[in-house]
């Protein structure tokens, strides 16, 4: 890989850290506040609410300036939104800033692949952006507990730097303090990114006209037979993470009879699964491979099914890294190829705000099924069928799509196509 990859890397991992720790220190501040229950919940809704309101307009404005200086701008504007909650503004309207600077970095995190490496190297690149992502999904979690956590608030605030006051004296101001460090050291790596030299045609500046133009860009990526196949399996997995998120925590209450707190980490248990998934399909699936992964997704369903079997914590940890680990070998080379496509189709911002826009509106549709689930009172395990069943079933229809499409149209033959 190229030196400027793992300066990438670096930048995503600690802007990733940081909005992580941040929203566990968002509910911190929400409890402080006294706020209802309800109100947790909807921090992730309005930072997920940005990828979709802004999707199109982030990929014009990716492809309007080098990538590496869209990342830095972009982490800036997270650096405002906790600023915000350190100046008493609400922490759902801080964090929907946040979402809207997340919404803005990731086309030029995800486009400058497309710049900077070769075809054959994308998905070994995806691999590692996503295993890394996870990671700090973990780490970022972890510390934004510790840093809620009474014992080290209080050494935070005791904290004193030689002849600077930071007047810091609540617990939640000394979290935003350490979390604002992890968005600076993003902001360095920003700087260190090397410029591609990759140019796009000027960017359109009118709302109505991007509007227009992102709409048709959704179009081509859709009637693509390649894109349509990629783009349905990622869409549906993002929103089936999502929603898996809360399934995990309501099953571990109910049949290992865990409290919250604890029922929390087998969500990185999950993780690490998926950080094992995505690390080995880096390392043994091609790109002109990646459509062969599919079955996996089918498998991944059935497996998320047996867990209305397991009632031991020593069964339910093999279990989750393997639907973790096949969740992560399944949707990684499925993004290099979709990410590929988008750049063949179109520019590389565009590709991925189209495939933001797509995921984003699988998470806030599959959370509201959820959630409406859960209101009619419907048992955590007839959920957990359902949802399983609904997986294997969607992916097996679009494995079914995709050897219609090939009988009418060589799909290898579209990889190595070049259209701009």
């Amino acid at each position: 890989m190229k030196s400027g990859f793992y300066t990438i890397m670096a930048a995503q991992f600690f802007s990733s850290l940081a909005d992580n720790a941040l929203l566990i220190a968002a509910m911190a501040l929400l409890t402080f506040m006294q706020s209802p229950d309800w109100m947790s919940p909807l921090l992730k809704l309005f930072f997920v609410l940005s990828y979709v309101l802004l999707a199109p307009f982030v990929g014009a404005f990716a492809d309007s300036l080098p990538k590496g200086k869209v990342m830095l701008i972009t982490n800036m504007i997270k650096v405002f939104g906790c600023a915000l909650m350190f100046f008493d503004v609400h922490p759902l309207l801080a964090y929907a800033v946040v979402g809207f600077g997340a919404a803005a970095y990731s086309p030029a995190k995800y486009g400058i692949l497309t710049e900077l490496l070769p075809p054959e190297k994308l998905v070994a690149a995806n691999g590692w952006i996503e295993g890394l992502t996870v990671s700090s999904i973990i780490f970022g979690t972890v510390l934004g507990g510790a840093l809620v956590n009474s014992d080290v608030s209080k050494t935070l605030i005791g904290f004193d730097f030689p002849l600077i006051d930071f007047n810091i004296t609540t617990p939640s101001e000394a979290a935003l303090c350490v979390i604002t460090a992890c968005y600076a050291a993003a902001a360095l790596f920003n700087m260190r990114i090397p410029d591609t030299g990759a140019r796009y045609k000027h960017q359109q500046r009118n709302p109505i006209k991007l509007v227009t133009e992102f709409a048709e860009c959704v179009t081509i990526l859709w009637k693509d037979k390649l894109g349509q196949i990629t783009l349905g399996v990622t869409t549906l997995l993002w929103g089936t993470a999502a929603t898996l998120q809360f399934i995990v925590l309501k099953w571990a209450e109910k049949s290992l009879h865990m409290t919250l707190d604890k029922a929390a980490i087998l969500q990185g248990v999950v993780a690490i699964g998926v950080a094992v998934g995505a690390v080995a399909a880096a390392r043994y699936v091609p790109l002109k491979k990646s459509l062969n992964v599919m079955p996996l997704g089918v498998a991944m369903g059935l497996v998320v099914i047996t867990m209305i079997f397991v009632h031991s914590l020593w069964v339910a940890y093999p279990l989750l890294i393997l639907v973790g680990a096949l969740a992560g070998f399944f949707v990684v080379p499925m993004n290099a190829l979709l990410q590929h496509r988008g750049h063949v189709l179109m520019s590389a911002g565009h590709s991925i705000s189209v495939q933001n826009f797509n995921e984003n509106l699988s998470v806030l549709t599959m959370l509201a099924i959820y959630t409406l689930l859960n209101t009619l009172e419907i048992d955590i395990m007839v959920i957990i069928v359902l949802f399983g069943l609904f997986v294997s079933s969607t992916i097996y229809g679009v494995m079914r799509k995709h050897a219609a499409n090939q009988r009418e149209h060589d799909s290898l033959a579209l990889i190595g196509e070049h259209k701009h």
